[in-house]
């Protein structure tokens, strides 16, 4: 699901629920056309299933949302990390000074491209490796300045952060990959799926027509779009925002605010 584009993604969950209620109300017709014995025991089977299937959904929807404002915060807790590091770069002495906040605004500049690619293709490996690039430049030179004066607070501080800001992009890397298990995005699918069909056939065979069972697939399949959404910060509707970066490489566009 992960892969998929909105309209691909709109049209699986359709076909597939919405098969599986067309299904079911073709067999309740036939069953009421067939025999007129008793649905009690129909009617508590299907019950039980759409429980079950409340449950489920519920399930991989707070799964979704949590994965989301994970990410989130992971993107909030970066750009915090890359501003802090910014200001304690302008504490070094020259030449460490000038070559970490100009190192720096390269790294905001890559951070927010990282924000704006679909994770797992090639733009996305590429700004990755970028990024781990500006990090072994930005250590260098961290180690560099702690060697020249190692009893200064300045460079320790620096390092300090520095280590934090790589430990926030691990962070925010990860949190892209971590998705809901494709056993539960299957689980509501088929799960759903195969509820509203014996739904649909139960309704038929009371006569009920069709709306409810209409009504209820629509409801289901919007609550797996969106579940299913969530989980695709940068393919989908629902996206993760990338203001606080965008904030952070905008403040290092003004001159530096202390001098080495």
């Amino acid at each position: 699901m992960f892969d998929l584009s909105n309209p691909a993604l709109a049209l699986i969950i359709f076909a597939i629920v919405g098969g599986t209620i067309a299904t079911g109300i073709v067999i309740g017709r036939r069953l009421r056309a067939m025999s007129d014995t008793s649905n009690d025991s129909l009617g508590v089977v299907q019950g039980a299933l759409l429980g079950l299937v409340g449950l489920l959904l519920a399930f991989g929807l707070s799964m979704a949302v949590g994965r989301y404002e994970d990410r989130r915060g992971a993107v909030v807790a970066e750009a915090n990390a890359i501003g802090t590091t910014y200001l304690r770069a302008q504490l070094l002495a020259e030449p460490e000074r000038t070559a970490s906040l100009d190192l720096l605004r390269e790294y905001g500049d890559a951070a927010v491209a990282l924000a704006s690619v679909v994770a797992d293709t090639d733009p996305y490996e590429a700004d990755v490796a970028a990024i781990q690039s500006l990090h072994y430049q930005l250590w260098g030179i961290a180690g560099d300045a702690v060697a020249a004066s190692p009893q200064d607070t300045a460079p320790r501080l620096y390092v300090e952060t520095l280590n934090e800001m790589i430990d926030a992009h691990g962070v925010r890397v990860a949190s892209l990959s971590n998705r809901v298990p494709g056993t539960v995005v299957l689980l509501q699918v088929f799960g759903s799926a195969i509820a509203l069909g014996v739904l649909a056939m139960y309704l038929e065979l009371l006569g009920r027509g069709v709306t409810t069972s209409l009504l209820a697939g629509a409801f289901v399949m919007l609550i797996l779009f969106v579940s299913f959404d969530l989980d695709r910060p940068r393919r989908g509707f629902i996206t993760v925002p990338a203001s606080a970066l965008i904030d952070a490489r905008a403040a290092m566009d003004g001159p530096p605010a202390a001098g080495p």
